[in-house]
């Protein structure tokens, strides 16, 4: 196995637009909820509670960050996630607020 190289500036800018993409609470809901299986766009909508262009402005988010990918079935567009790992990071979000106590 080769050492894994010396991340240079571009791969901090790189990972920096996947933390933005998660820097919402209404994306974070959404990806917990698609930890759980794919849902469609009505089912997102549902859980978070807002219009369908501000759900799909945050899935658009989301995908182009490379965390969900979707699918088109007729007219509705079902999402799951593309990177379960991100998971990872949110039971390491879950240890740092439990610290905090």
């Amino acid at each position: 196995m080769q050492p894994l190289s010396q991340p240079t500036p571009p791969d901090f800018e790189a990972r920096a637009r996947i933390l933005k993409a998660l820097a919402h609470a209404s994306r974070l809901l959404m990806v917990d909820e698609l930890s759980r299986g794919e849902r469609c766009v009505c089912e997102l909508r549902e859980l978070v509670g807002h219009d369908l262009s501000t759900v799909s402005k945050h899935l658009s988010v989301l995908k182009a960050a490379g965390i969900v990918e979707d699918d088109k079935r007729g007219k509705q567009v079902y999402y799951r996630l593309k990177v379960p790992c991100v998971l990872n990071f949110f039971h390491c979000l879950e240890g740092v607020l439990a610290g905090r106590k």
